[in-house]
């Protein structure tokens, strides 16, 4: 009988919290309460909810939240003048400038008027770079997540074959960049395939562990999977309320070790957020490493 692990993502965002706590309380006691800076435009209901608990978390962690409700008329102006404000503030050590944005707003050039120091995101260019590079900085939250998850559960990444279906911004290319990097976790051969890879599970099937990064629901499926293959789905997208993953449930009876449905990679992601911010405190406080 095929017995799969489940590799869900609960237990490791709880450890990496965990891990926080102590680096929270050495800056408090050093006169440093960290803070969350949150900038929200519009009106969308699930973009207030993520909102909303990210300042619960916050709070929970002894974080201040200043917060940012621009209307859904809103113009780039205000946008760049709220940045502005969160950049100059003295009690913000991290920024989230929630996405998507209203049409009129076009958030690509607010990111890039975002202090990069300050981008909790990891998504400023200026941050890309410094993944390329191999330099500090903040990591895109859902790809460190992910790198966390693997180490979580204990499988080997180091001198693997990765294959990553998408090569969107916000994961499967920063993702490929930091499973690249020098490190136990890390340090793996890494393939990006997608729509321009006619025949993509030729890639899928030779590969030890794929990460279904593209967004399209049910993408993934047992025949794109070799038998004992880990697997990891990092996209997702929404129909109404209902979470619609990459990955095809049927993909457990070829896997060796997957993500469930619910709860995945979604907690880890929330967790590598706050450990960018307590990262940006500490640079601020002069208490990194």
């Amino acid at each position: 009988m095929h017995h799969v692990k489940m590799m869900p993502g609960g237990p490791v965002a709880d450890a990496v919290i965990a891990s926080l706590e102590p680096r929270i309380a050495a800056l408090v006691a050093a006169g440093h309460t960290p803070g969350l800076g949150t900038i929200l435009v519009g009106d969308d209901s699930a973009s207030a909810g993520y909102i909303r608990m990210k300042m619960e978390k916050a709070a929970s962690l002894g974080f201040t939240s200043p917060h940012v409700h621009l209307g859904q008329e809103a113009t780039q102006a205000d946008v760049l003048a709220a940045i502005r404000q969160m950049n100059e503030a003295d009690d913000v050590d991290a920024v989230l400038l929630q996405h998507p944005t209203p049409p009129q707003i076009d958030f690509d050039a607010a990111l890039l008027a975002l202090d990069p120091d300050k981008d909790v995101d990891g998504l400023h260019p200026v941050n890309m770079g410094r993944l390329a590079l191999g330099m500090a900085g903040p990591v895109p939250c859902t790809p460190a997540g992910i790198e966390a998850l693997l180490a979580h559960y204990e499988v080997p990444v180091s001198g693997r074959h990765v294959c990553v279906l998408g090569r969107g911004t916000t994961l499967g290319r920063p993702l490929a960049l930091l499973l690249t990097q020098k490190r136990p976790t890390a340090n793996a051969a890494v393939t990006v395939v997608h729509t321009g890879v006619p025949d993509w599970s030729a890639y899928t099937r030779q590969a030890d562990i794929v990460i279904a990064a593209a967004g399209v629901p049910g993408i993934l499926r047992p025949e794109h999977l070799t038998p004992g293959v880990v697997v990891v789905g990092g996209g997702v997208r929404y129909e109404g309320k209902r979470l619609l993953p990459d990955v095809d449930e049927a993909c457990e009876s070829v896997a060796s070790a997957i993500t469930p449905r619910l709860g995945g990679v979604g907690p880890t992601t929330i967790a590598m957020l706050f450990r960018n911010a307590v990262e940006a405190a500490e640079r601020r406080a002069g208490l990194g490493a």
